[in-house]
């Protein structure tokens, strides 16, 4: 029988989806499973997009160009240059999926065996795209106990080799919802240029900031032109996870045209989700006033919720529709299965993410779990009702949830 190539025993299962077919079989015997495990949102896509998609009238449903059409690239010009990124469509390579940009930024930037320098917990497909790229994770440390904020650059300057090449940012964070400060870009921009490197920045969560707080991009920082690689996705934004596309951004010339080697050797993104996207700019801000508003109240009766249950602790967090939740357990991925196959409570259960997926350190994130604040809130309020009284007669319940906490400060 032929063998399976190396990297394909290498390539990491996602652990956000690996208990789906425990959640089904739940499902099956009649339970009410309340998804707080993975970051599909509930709220409706923009009419305009929607009806962008509608009125499609072409006779020949044909290849784009590699880097995008234009008229997308000069839309979405708009819509950074308004935050104040500064840019042309000539800075922009669209993708298929916030994904691909990540690969073909990692294939473009970095070579085999070369290092990436990524704070966990992180979004656990990094470590898929790393593996296809040929590319090592180096994970440095946050910690629950101050909200996942950024580590100290010391500790970043421990891990640094000469085959360090890039350090890579999820701001505001998945899986924590942690929305790093001025202060934090500002010691991550100065490591950067010391070591001269590129600054991954995921802005995939952007338009989720809470409670007044800042939003600050590496764009927004001066002298980091050529470091400096966005990746960006419609998904979230608009609530349109599956049109698939995304995009980079970056003004270093150079990493671009590489870029778009990649990007033609995949041939093209999709014509109807660019002409989707395009419409998509124009969305109102009333859209998203009404957005930040209902996750705001979501992210207060989950956060509520967790902290009020015996030997719990959730930090609130600045951003994003995650939450990390340090749970009185023994083990996350075992207590995450028990909730589907033993646990019902009203015949209802919670599907959540063990957060050791989230985590390169072996040992981190034991008992931690990710919950996505993407229901609506009377369904959240269930799904913490069915939590409390799972973690009361779960077998492994522990009585400090901080005692199995790696590195718990």
């Amino acid at each position: 029988m032929p063998k399976i190539s190396k990297k394909g025993l290498q390539m990491p299962a996602s652990p956000i989806r690996k208990l789906t077919p425990f959640a089904d079989k739940a499902k099956l015997e009649g339970k009410k499973v309340y998804h707080l495990n993975i970051g599909q949102p509930d709220i409706e896509t923009p009419e305009g997009m929607l009806n962008a998609i509608k009125n499609i009238d072409f006779k020949v449903w044909a290849y784009t160009p590699s880097e995008g059409t234009l008229s997308y690239r000069k839309k979405l010009t708009e819509y950074y240059n308004k935050l104040g990124y500064n840019i042309t469509p000539d800075n922009i390579l669209v993708t298929t999926g916030g994904s691909e940009a990540i690969i073909i930024a990692m294939m473009a930037c970095l070579d085999a065996g070369d290092e990436v320098i990524i704070p966990e917990p992180f979004y656990a497909n990094y470590n898929g795209f790393a593996c296809q790229s040929g590319v090592e994770v180096k994970p440095i440390l946050s910690y629950i106990d101050n909200g996942f904020a950024l580590p100290p650059i010391s500790e970043f300057e421990k891990l640094i080799t000469e085959k360090t090449k890039a350090i890579f940012i999820c701001s505001p964070n998945n899986p924590t919802g942690y929305l790093y400060s001025r202060e934090e870009m500002e010691a991550l921009k100065e490591l950067v240029l010391k070591h001269d490197l590129y600054l991954f920045a995921d802005e995939a969560y952007r338009e989720f900031c809470y409670d007044g707080r800042e939003f600050l991009s590496p764009m927004h920082l001066s002298g980091l032109d050529d470091n400096v690689i966005v990746l960006d996705t419609v998904s979230k934004r608009y609530s349109a996870c599956g049109a698939r596309l995304g995009c980079i951004i970056t003004k270093n010339k150079e990493v671009w045209n590489t870029g778009l080697k990649f990007a033609q050797a995949r041939l093209s993104p999709g014509m109807v989700e660019q002409i989707a996207g395009e419409a998509a700019v124009d969305t109102p801000d009333s859209y998203f006033e009404a957005v930040n508003k209902e996750y705001t109240h979501r992210r207060d009766t989950l956060v509520n919720a967790l902290n009020n249950m015996e030997g719990v602790f959730c930090p609130n967090p600045g951003g994003a529709f995650y939450v990390v939740a340090r749970l009185p357990i023994d083990n996350a991925d075992k207590f995450c299965q028990w909730m589907l196959e033993v646990f019902s409570y009203e015949n209802q259960t919670v599907m959540m993410a063990p957060a050791t997926g989230f985590y390169s350190t072996a040992g981190a994130g034991i008992n931690e779990v990710r919950l996505a604040y993407v229901l609506n809130n009377n369904d959240i309020e269930k799904a913490m009702i069915c939590l409390d009284e799972a973690l009361k007669i779960y077998p492994g319940r522990t009585v400090d949830s901080a005692q199995l906490a790696v590195g718990s400060k």
